[in-house]
C-alpha cells in the first residue's frame, strides 16, 4: 500500500488534489499550509481596475495560476465584462489551464508549455510563445498581490524577456497570500502526520515556508517530499527535509513518484 500523502496547496486546490490523488489509489490527507483571499489593498485594486479597463489593448494575458484565473473571472463577472477575444492566454502549466477551460475560455486561445516539457514553468511557456512577440505589443500578467513566491521569481524572468522585445508588461494583482491560521489544531495534525512519517507534497514555497515556522525545533531530516518544481524542491531541502523528489505537477506524475519511492510498477 502506497504511504498517505499530505496535499498543502490552498483551498480549494487542496481538496481537487487530494480526490484525484485518492481516485488514482493514492491515500491522500489535505493540510492547506497557505490561505488565498482577493487582493485588499489599494494599490493593487487600483493597479487591477486600470488593466480591466484597457482589456482590449493587451495581446496576451498571462495567467500564473489557477487562483489568478478563478480572480480575475469573478472580477469580470462583478464588473460586467467579458473575456477579450482578440488576446493569447498565456499559462504556464496544465493546472492553470484546467481552470482556464472552466471559466469558458477557449483551448484554440490558449498556450502552453509543450506537454513533454521538462518543467510546467514560464520559462517553458517562452518556448512556445517567443515567436508571437512584437515590439510596442501589451502583455498583462495576472498574479497574487506580492509576486515573491518562487514562481514568482520565475515571472521576472518571463517580463525581462518581454521587456527585451519592446512589449510593455502590466500587472493585475487579484489574490492575497496568507500564513495558515495559527492554531493548536493546525500543530496537533502536523504531529500526527509527522508520526505517520507521511509524505509532504509541495507546489509552493511558501507551503515549505510556513510549515517549517509552526516549530523550528521540529527536524525534517527522516521525512520526504515531493516538489513539483525545481525551485521549491530547493526550499525544500533548506527546510531539511532528508529525501526530496522533483515530480511533475500532475497527477500522473505524482503517482509515478511516489511508486519510484517505493520500486512499484
Amino acid at each position: 500500500m502506497l504511504p498517505l500523502l499530505v496535499v498543502t496547496r490552498p483551498q480549494p486546490d487542496a481538496t481537487l488534489w487530494a480526490q484525484q490523488l485518492q481516485a488514482a489509489g493514492v491515500p491522500s490527507h489535505c493540510l492547506p499550509l497557505m490561505e488565498i483571499g482577493p487582493s485588499r489593498s489599494p494599490a493593487a485594486q487600483a493597479a487591477l481596475a486600470c488593466a480591466l479597463q484597457q482589456l482590449d489593448t493587451y495581446s496576451a494575458l498571462m495567467f500564473v495560476s489557477g487562483n489568478a484565473v478563478r480572480y480575475f473571472a469573478d472580477q469580470l463577472q462583478t464588473t460586467h465584462r467579458v473575456w477579450p477575444a482578440q488576446a493569447r492566454i498565456w499559462t504556464p502549466g496544465p493546472g492553470t489551464t484546467k481552470a482556464l477551460l472552466a471559466v469558458g475560455v477557449p483551448l484554440a486561445q490558449i498556450d502552453q508549455p509543450a506537454a513533454d516539457a521538462a518543467q510546467f514553468d514560464s520559462e517553458s511557456l517562452w518556448a512556445q510563445i517567443q515567436t508571437q512577440v512584437r515590439t510596442g505589443q501589451r502583455v498583462l500578467i495576472v498574479r497574487g498581490g506580492d509576486g515573491q513566491d518562487a514562481a514568482g521569481r520565475g515571472r521576472v524572468w518571463l517580463t525581462e524577456q518581454l521587456q527585451r522585445q519592446g512589449v510593455q508588461v502590466d500587472f493585475a494583482p487579484v489574490y492575497e497570500r496568507h500564513p495558515p491560521a495559527d492554531g493548536a489544531a493546525l500543530l496537533q495534525d502536523i504531529a500526527a502526520l509527522r508520526a505517520q512519517n507521511a509524505l509532504w507534497l509541495f507546489s509552493s514555497s511558501e507551503c515549505v515556508q510556513h510549515l517549517r515556522r509552526s516549530n523550528p525545533a521540529w527536524s525534517w531530516q527522516a521525512h520526504t517530499a515531493l516538489a513539483t518544481h525545481p525551485r521549491i524542491a530547493q526550499q525544500a531541502r533548506d527546510a531539511g527535509f532528508g529525501t526530496v523528489i522533483d515530480t511533475p505537477p500532475t497527477v500522473q506524475g505524482i503517482v509515478a513518484s511516489i511508486k519510484s519511492l517505493h520500486d512499484l510498477p
